[in-house]
């Protein structure tokens, strides 16, 4: 008996995100629009999340729907649902914010570094991001999509419920078999990022 009784339902509409794709492609502006109203609110959530600036994190989501645009052209038919396509796109977008942060300080004299500390956990959890979002990418695609609209599209768990069409019970397990997954796959990062930050904050980080 499958797991999910509505697994049908919580298929994504490859079709349908091809056809918009080839719209954009077109140069189609009202099919642009339709992007934005579907990815706006998540990936600015990602913009927030790791840029910790709600400024930054609207420049964010526009050069996100620039690259977004410049790429429709590539779009593969059933690659991914588009939603989940354009956080990929932010969650890269903001790391290399990151790095370039951390570029940028240390090119500064270590006398002006007043945030030496800081930009050393830049580059510790930029390192982590990449190793979290290549593991969700390998996950199943019902544990993934729970992991990014809770954990990266910030929403609640009722929310993330209604959007994949199953009972919050239902999602927790998801959750709960994909937080386990993930733990598994960053074991071989873990210990070597928990030393770094302990190294450079004085003290142990908490562990998902």
């Amino acid at each position: 008996m499958p797991e999910l009784p509505s697994h049908g339902r919580i298929q994504p509409d490859f079709e349908a995100d091809a056809a918009l794709m080839r719209r954009i492609a077109s140069g189609d502006r009202d099919a642009g629009r339709e992007l934005m109203e579907r990815s706006l609110k998540p990936v600015l959530a990602i913009g927030r999340r790791m840029l910790r600036d709600p400024i930054e994190a609207e420049d964010l989501a526009q050069d996100t729907f620039v690259r977004a645009w410049k790429a429709a052209g590539s779009w593969q038919p059933g690659q991914a649902r588009l939603e989940s396509w354009m956080c990929r796109i932010a969650t890269n977008l903001c790391l290399d914010r990151l790095r370039k942060k951390r570029e940028t300080t240390m090119e500064t004299p270590p006398e002006m570094q007043d945030g030496a500390i800081a930009a050393d956990d830049v580059l510790v959890a930029s390192q982590a991001g990449l190793s979290v979002t290549d593991a969700i990418g390998t996950l199943p695609e019902r544990q993934r999509l729970a992991l990014e609209l809770c954990h990266f599209q910030d929403f609640s768990n009722i929310e993330a419920a209604e959007r994949l069409e199953i009972s919050v019970d239902a999602l927790e397990s998801l959750l709960a078999r994909g937080r386990r997954t993930l733990k598994a796959l960053l074991m071989p990062q873990r210990e070597e990022l928990m030393s770094s930050l302990s190294r450079r904050t004085g003290s142990t980080p908490e562990v998902m």
